[in-house]
């Protein structure tokens, strides 16, 4: 299926989808205040953090391209690997990190049909918080080769929405584009039961890119 992303223009800035709410305004001030700097001495001192901000703003809402890896499960999201825990019904937790300075665009780890897409409502507290576990989130399903994958997007202080980009019943290629986090925040994938973890917790990890599990 193609991927839920509109491809950008040759040569140009890919963005990651769901970036407008923020991204356009910002940019809008940064255009408006170095147009008027030309002519006022005030709007000069306007221009500098605006267009500083939507600077950052375009760097953080960037989606690249990526090769993806060939295994059974590689890694959700961009980040660094916050703990690995055995899980009551004998699965494990993977929980990625993703600071400001991650790709907040998150992939499908296996390929699979998504089986729910659900979301629940909760706090805001930062993600590398242990409260964190009641945070506002989006909860994965997908059906694969290895039974049912569960993953969390998990939002954090500043990242208040959650936007996922393909609904129930949707086949997906692995690594494929699933949804954006805006801002800090952070992604779990549950591995089922038998299957070992090839990451450790400290380590960076990059969507597409990173295998999670080990032959």
């Amino acid at each position: 299926m193609p991927d839920s992303h509109t491809s950008a223009p040759r040569g140009g800035v890919r963005l990651a989808r769901g970036a407008s709410p923020w991204l356009l305004p910002t940019v809008a001030t940064a255009a408006l205040s170095l147009t008027r700097a030309r002519r006022s001495g005030r709007w000069a001192a306007v221009a500098v953090p605006t267009t500083a901000l939507a600077a950052g703003m375009l760097w953080f809402f960037r989606d690249p391209e990526r090769e993806i890896t060939q295994g059974r499960v590689i890694s959700p999201a961009d980040g660094v690997v916050q703990s690995i825990m055995p899980w009551k019904d004998g699965r494990t937790r993977v929980a990625i990190f993703m600071s400001p300075l991650n790709v907040h665009v998150n992939r499908a780890p296996l390929a699979g049909t998504v089986t729910s897409v659900e979301h629940i409502p909760g706090g805001f507290v930062p993600a590398f918080n242990k409260e964190s576990e009641n945070n506002e989130r989006v909860v994965w399903h997908f059906d694969t080769e290895l039974g049912d994958i569960e993953v969390v997007q998990i939002a954090g202080a500043v990242a208040r929405r959650i936007v996922p980009y393909v609904p129930q019943g949707t086949k997906l290629e692995q690594g494929e584009r699933i949804g954006l986090i805006r801002f800090g925040s952070r992604v779990d994938i549950y591995l089922p039961e038998g299957i070992d973890v090839a990451v450790e917790v400290g380590q960076a990890t990059t969507a597409g890119v990173t295998r999670i599990d080990r032959d």
